[in-house]
């Protein structure tokens, strides 16, 4: 899941069309995130990618309120307003156990309503109107706790993926396969770097070894 960065933001608050709150411009923003994408023509790419998606729905631990969204522009993949899981249509070209974890990673925003944390964060250190008065104070503090909001929310994602991975009797090897695919990326603002996600999921596994208990 990402997150527009506090320049980013700064753009969008250039002309509002009313007075807003943090959570209405981080919305509106995603919102014109999601219309900038075109949607994939609904070919083999975009059937291969709503079948493993249905596929991930069966198997969650509980229901999860998500929409599937198949792109030909953007990221490889996204999750927008908490609820919209955006892909890029060449996910359909992984290995069918790491789409899967890209997916499943998705879904684990989804079910633990990162949106809904991360818009908390914002409203913390804005908690009224949106204007220059209260954003610019703040920019380096608030930047600097949404971005650990952000990684922390990373690494949980993982961990569900990783747990529905297994729930469908994948191996773990699925994950690590969709990080490789995916190449050696640094730390961001939003997302932590490969080597500290990989880190994160290897130890997941060793403490669900140690205590006598599936990654679940």
């Amino acid at each position: 899941m990402r997150w527009f960065p506090l320049t980013l933001l700064g753009l969008a608050l250039t002309q509002p069309a009313h007075a807003e709150d943090i959570v209405d411009v981080l919305r509106r923003s995603q919102q014109v995130r999601l219309e900038a994408m075109p949607p994939a023509a609904e070919g083999p790419k975009a059937q291969a990618i709503r079948r493993s998606f249905e596929q991930l729905r069966r198997a969650l631990p509980q229901e999860v309120s998500a929409e599937l969204h198949v792109v030909s522009a953007g990221t490889l993949a996204e999750t927008l307003h908490g609820r919209i899981v955006v892909v890029h249509e060449s996910l359909a070209d992984m290995p069918e156990g790491a789409r899967l974890f890209v997916l499943a990673h998705e879904l684990g925003h989804v079910a633990g309503h990162h949106w809904q944390q991360m818009g908390a964060v914002y409203r913390h250190w804005i908690p009224g109107e949106v204007k220059p008065e209260t954003t610019d104070p703040v920019a380096g503090a608030l930047g600097r706790e949404a971005s650990a909001t952000s990684h922390r929310q990373e690494y949980e994602a993982d961990a569900y993926a990783l747990q529905v991975l297994r729930r469908l009797g994948r191996s773990p090897q699925d994950a690590f396969a969709a990080f490789m695919q995916q190449g050696m990326l640094q730390d961001t603002a939003t997302h932590p770097g490969t080597r500290k996600r990989v880190a994160s999921l290897r130890a997941t596994l060793a403490g669900a070894a140690g205590s006598g208990h599936d990654a679940e």
